[in-house]
């Protein structure tokens, strides 16, 4: 009984400091897109480790908290919904499927896709022109592909060297 509470435990805690590296990465790392007056970023990266390493329901929390803290700190309040649920989604299919399939490239894919669309629809409806929700997939995709490349290869250090 007490390892499996010192395992829920440890998957928290690095659950939690995941949530606070994709928020620090989402700042240190972050190009202005002036066309959507958006940016990106790397808070996909924590996102996906936390997605493969711990599984969907962490990485719903993780990708939802994320996003949302991130448009909060960099003063994109009026987003901070949208990302919740984009974001969320994206660690939550991610994990899903990977859990199911095994397959991190085809869940990663699958994770991307769910944020892309999710941005599309909150920059068009935030925007009121289907010419911004269009002009945001080709940087939101960007950002996507490059946090699931790069977690990929830090999520094979981590798998490595921690026992969760």
């Amino acid at each position: 009984m007490l390892r499996r509470n010192n395992n829920n435990l440890q998957k928290t805690v690095f659950g939690a400091l995941l949530i606070a590296i994709s928020v620090v990465l989402g700042r240190l790392v972050l190009i202005p897109i002036p066309m959507t007056k958006g940016n990106i970023n790397l808070c996909d990266l924590g996102i996906f480790i936390g997605s493969l390493l711990l599984g969907p329901w962490y990485g719903l929390v993780i990708g939802g908290f994320s996003g949302m803290l991130l448009d909060l700190f960099s003063g994109y309040t009026q987003y901070m919904l949208f990302s919740f649920i984009a974001h969320g989604l994206e660690g939550f299919a991610a994990g899903w499927f990977y859990q199911k399939t095994k397959n991190k490239g085809l869940a990663l894919s699958i994770g991307v896709f769910l944020m892309v669309a999710s941005y599309f629809f909150a920059d068009w409806y935030l925007s009121k022109t289907l010419l911004t929700g269009l002009l945001s997939i080709g940087t939101n995709l960007i950002q996507g592909i490059v946090g699931a490349i790069v977690a990929v290869m830090v999520e094979r250090l981590l798998e490595k060297r921690l026992h969760l």
